[in-house]
């Protein structure tokens, strides 16, 4: 077979798994929270289903509002991952907007639609903002800029959002109180509102659904593979939270050449999440200051994961 006609395996396994997810995916139904909705449902999207994607948490020093030479922004990404990676989902970091501006949210959002690909999640990282906090002051003023930010996350047409837990853990009754009111802020904007394991979640495997039923109205999991404190507890955490996942951050650090992960065995994380019922969007989290070694590790993620979803299959 010559040049012009040969099939990568990646393109090979994406074709596979990918014509009737990615026409379902072009097709998909906004999401719609109904007035009869059950709201401790946790509502999947089909159409995200098989589908490999990112979280910009990944391009740390590629992913810049200012881009130099080798580097690209939030507007120039979708054609970017589509083209290089074959991924057309994405999930975003508030450090990846280089605006709230409207117009500015416009151009990205209209950028993603035309590379045929979509934002699904806003993850709200401040770190400077204490929506915990014993001070009613100091709490609204961290609401009132997540709120902004799910504002965005609507404008950019995601369909979730997430706040980024605090390392110590918070006073329970006023944690839960700002969830809820967040969770009733995205449903007013047909969003979700996801809880992560991350922080002071990390110790214990029961923490996300512990949350999630304390918030008890319009929240899912976003569970991340790599953010807990032990093997022991990485297994139990993501058995407890994968049947209540919507997205997941499938994270990897440092890579071997042939994807060898010595830190924790990643197709281990897949199965359980599989055997959960959880069918994707896998976004993988993992970086490299290399553009080059980055793309090509996550190329490596991505084949693995669709080869492993290729043989559950059957």
């Amino acid at each position: 077979m010559n040049e012009s006609t040969s099939i990568t395996r990646r393109e090979l396994l994406g074709a596979s798994l990918g014509l009737a997810a990615s026409a379902a995916f072009a097709s998909s139904p906004s999401f719609t929270l109904g007035a009869d909705r059950d709201d401790k449902r946790i509502d999947r999207d089909k159409s995200l289903e098989n589908q490999v994607g990112i979280t910009t948490s990944s391009l740390a020093g590629h992913l810049t509002a200012k881009p130099g030479q080798g580097q690209f922004s939030l507007e120039q990404l979708p054609e970017i991952l589509r083209d290089e990676l074959g991924m057309r989902v994405i999930d975003l970091n508030t450090s990846s907007l280089a605006s709230l501006d409207e117009r500015y949210l416009d151009r990205c959002r209209n950028a993603a639609e035309k590379a045929g690909s979509r934002f699904i999640n806003l993850k709200l990282n401040q770190r400077n903002l204490d929506m915990n906090s014993a001070d009613e002051a100091t709490r609204n003023h961290a609401l009132a800029e997540y709120q902004r930010s799910i504002n965005a996350a609507s404008m950019l047409g995601c369909r979730w959002a997430r706040v980024l837990p605090t390392a110590e853990k918070p006073d329970q009754a006023r944690h839960v109180s700002a969830q809820r009111q967040l969770a009733d802020y995205c449903a007013a904007r047909n969003m979700q509102l996801l809880i992560e394991n991350y922080g002071w979640m990390a110790t214990d495997a029961a923490s996300v659904p512990t949350l999630i039923a304390a918030i008890d109205r319009n929240v899912a999991a976003c569970p991340d593979t790599g953010n807990w404190a032990n093997n022991e507890v990485r297994a139990a955490g993501l058995k407890a939270t994968f049947p209540l996942a919507v997205t997941c951050d499938f994270k990897a650090r440092e890579l071997g050449p042939q994807g060898e992960h010595a830190a924790y065995d990643l197709k281990s994380c897949f199965t359980i999440g599989w055997q959960a019922g959880f069918r994707g969007p896998w976004c993988l989290e993992h970086a490299n200051r290399d553009r080059s070694a980055l793309f090509k590790e996550l190329a490596l993620l991505s084949d693995m994961l669709k080869t492993w979803t290729q043989a559950a299959q059957h």
